[in-house]
Parts: structure tokens; sequence; C-alpha cells
């Protein structure tokens, strides 16, 4: 497995923005510690946070596109996991939640982080979930947090 390599940018600092976490519930101790660390991603930048849950992957690109109809939003993380089977199920939800979530961040402009975990198994899920370890929500939580910061940069 590769080594985690992280910048040393600049914590991102949002004044109260509102962001909104979408978490796939499918496996329920991932979707914990998922949740856990990105929303202390988006805390400590100062955001305020509102999380809907919904059954799967694949009902997350709808779900954020629902929620930015209803509230101004400044950003989005999407959170899941999706545990390699024994049929293509894995590469159909892998790739069109992925490319619904691309869509929707560059069609709307939507400063948008992808934290739906693809692994081939449990133990890898718990090491990228776990803010302790990988913490690939976290990651998730700043990459919106940037894109966010640079579209309200492009707009000032």
């Amino acid at each position: 497995m590769a080594e985690p390599h992280r910048t040393s940018a600049a914590p991102v600092h949002v004044d109260g923005a509102r962001f909104l976490i979408v978490e796939a519930r499918f496996y329920d101790n991932v979707a914990d510690m998922q949740l856990a660390g990105a929303r202390a991603a988006l805390e400590a930048a100062g955001a305020q946070v509102d999380v809907i849950t919904v059954p799967g992957a694949l009902e997350i690109p709808t779900a954020i596109r629902i929620a930015f109809d209803q509230v101004d939003y400044a950003g989005a993380v999407a959170l899941g996991c999706i545990i390699r089977g024994e049929t293509y199920h894995f590469e159909i939800v892998s790739n069109e939640s992925a490319r619904a979530l691309m869509d929707l961040a560059v069609t709307h402009r939507m400063a948008i982080g992808n934290g739906v975990l693809t692994t081939e198994d449990m133990p890898q899920a718990i090491v990228r979930a776990d803010p302790a370890q990988l913490d690939k929500a976290g990651d998730a939580a700043r990459a919106a947090l940037a894109l966010y910061q640079l579209k309200r940069r492009a707009v000032a």
C-alpha cells in the first residue's frame, strides 16, 4: 500500500459556511469512522455541518443535488464504502457514483469532496476510514474546503 502523502498547505477557514455530508450507511462501522473524520476536518475549518444519510453510494449524488436545491450549501462531502464482491456490481456502483459526483461538481460548480471508498476487503476499508490511520473522509472534506476557498476567491 502506498504511504499517504499530504501537502503542508495552510489550513482553510470558512467562517461558519454551511457544508453538507452525505453518507451511505451500508457498513455502519466504516460509516462511523468516515463521519468522524469528515466532521472533524470541517469543524476544524469553522464550518457548520449538516448530515444526510442514504442507503448506498448510488444515492449520494441525487441526495446532494436535492439538498443543494433546498439549501445554499458552500460544499459537500460524499462518504460511502464499496467493497468488491463476486459480481460486476462493484464496478457499476463505483464507476457510476464517481461519475455522477464529478458531473455534479463540474456542471454546477459545486465544491464536492469524494470520500467514497472502493476497496477489495473490509480490512482495507477500515484502514482508509479510520481518522487515526489514512482518514480518507477527512481528506475528502479538506478537498471540498479547498474547492470552496477557490470558488470564493474567484468570486471576490
